[in-house]
């Protein structure tokens, strides 16, 4: 959401030209998701918040934003919850085909190449 201070720096921008009420208050508004991954000798720990919102409202507080690929890879999700599920039961299936076609468990390669020929 833009904000007069945010848009002074815009070249030939004018604070007179735009309406005041088209702008929000002075509060913040916290949005977005978190995550988090920390990479250790042994592996890699993530985390997330879990908390799905619509605008400002929440519209979930417990929802799972990590999401298990193969039995060893994860894939953390942003964004539209029902896109990122798609997407991901998607990769899901065809790492899970190409494990079995290929006779080895699917590789970290594996499943970004998958993400990618989607997104």
């Amino acid at each position: 959401m833009a904000s007069i201070a945010s848009l002074q720096n815009f070249p030939g921008f004018s604070k007179e030209a735009i309406p005041q009420d088209w702008f929000p208050g002075a509060e913040e508004v916290s949005t977005g998701t978190t995550l988090v991954a920390v990479e250790f000798a042994g592996g890699v720990v993530i985390g997330a918040d879990s908390r799905t919102s619509m605008g400002t409202w929440v519209a979930n507080r417990v929802t799972d934003k990590l999401t298990p690929v193969t039995d060893s890879i994860f894939c953390c999700r942003s964004g539209s919850a029902a896109d990122t599920q798609a997407i991901t039961d998607v990769v899901k299936y065809k790492l899970n085909f190409a494990e079995i076609e290929q006779g080895r468990p699917a590789s970290v390669r594996d499943a970004a190449m998958a993400f990618k020929e989607i997104c």
